[in-house]
């Protein structure tokens, strides 16, 4: 199947069953209506991937004290963060464009606490200068580009392939035009996207609002920088939840 690992493919059966298809193999994870436990058979083979092993599934929805894992939800293993085009040129346009680097930063730093893969593109850097310093030093030496899409930088997605990421989260600007068409071209290629939304901005609300209407509609996820950051840490009591919970604190600009 050309493009980008899909996400979790569930089966609804009409008898109340469904199937789960495991990556690169023909496991399939089934549920008897009969007894309302869990197996495994076999399937034809499936490129469809999942970032969870078969098997903690398996145990976990075999738990009656513990509920299954939505595969709506980001996990910090399937992930990468994409920013796009966050430059000196441009971002003092921007509406409210100060919150917009400051959530883009909290994203980056959540990002490496919790092991989530960060990639990010510049558009044509000669004329629209590097990204803005804070993110600069947070990011490194990024690919430039002169499509609005970040398709135009194929290495970077063919980066997250090879290390079986199938979700992507999107922040930069601007909203109506390299992050809209760079999520539109991200869908078509299969992969599951999310966009925080108060981490993009334009310079027209008009545009902005438009925008997240339209990628919604085609199939992205919205959601918001806090709410990111919790879903990919996804627990409390632990070395990296504490320092999720001061980026969460932080007062913003």
């Amino acid at each position: 199947m050309p493009g980008g690992p899909p996400p979790v493919h569930l089966a609804h059966r009409l008898t109340n069953d469904f199937a789960l298809r495991a990556p690169s193999s023909s496991l399939v994870l089934h549920r008897q209506a009969s007894t309302q436990r869990y197996h495994v058979r076999c399937l034809p083979f499936t490129t469809h991937c999942t970032a969870r092993p078969i098997c903690s599934i398996l145990s976990a929805m075999n738990d009656s004290s513990s509920l299954p894992h939505s595969p709506e939800l980001m996990s910090p293993g399937a992930t990468a963060l994409l920013c796009v085009d966050i430059q000196e040129k441009l971002i003092g346009a921007i509406a409210d464009h100060d919150r917009v680097v400051w959530n883009v930063r909290r994203l980056i730093d959540g990002a490496k606490v919790l092991g989530v893969e960060v990639v990010g593109t510049e558009q044509y850097p000669k004329g629209l200068g590097p990204t803005v310093a804070p993110l600069a030093e947070r990011l490194g030496p990024l690919p430039g580009k002169l499509t609005f899409s970040c398709g135009g930088c194929p290495e970077v997605f063919e980066r997250l392939r090879e290390r079986r990421i199938s979700d992507i989260l999107v922040c930069g600007i601007e909203a109506h035009v390299c992050v809209q068409q760079t999520v539109l071209d991200l869908l078509a290629d299969g992969w599951r996207v999310f966009v925080a939304v108060d981490a993009i901005g334009s310079r027209f609300e008009t545009d902005y609002r438009v925008a997240l209407r339209r990628m919604e509609s085609a199939g992205a996820t919205l959601t918001t920088t806090e709410a990111a950051l919790f879903e990919w840490c996804e627990r409390a009591g632990t070395p990296e939840f504490k320092q999720i919970s001061r980026l969460a604190r932080e007062f913003g600009p």
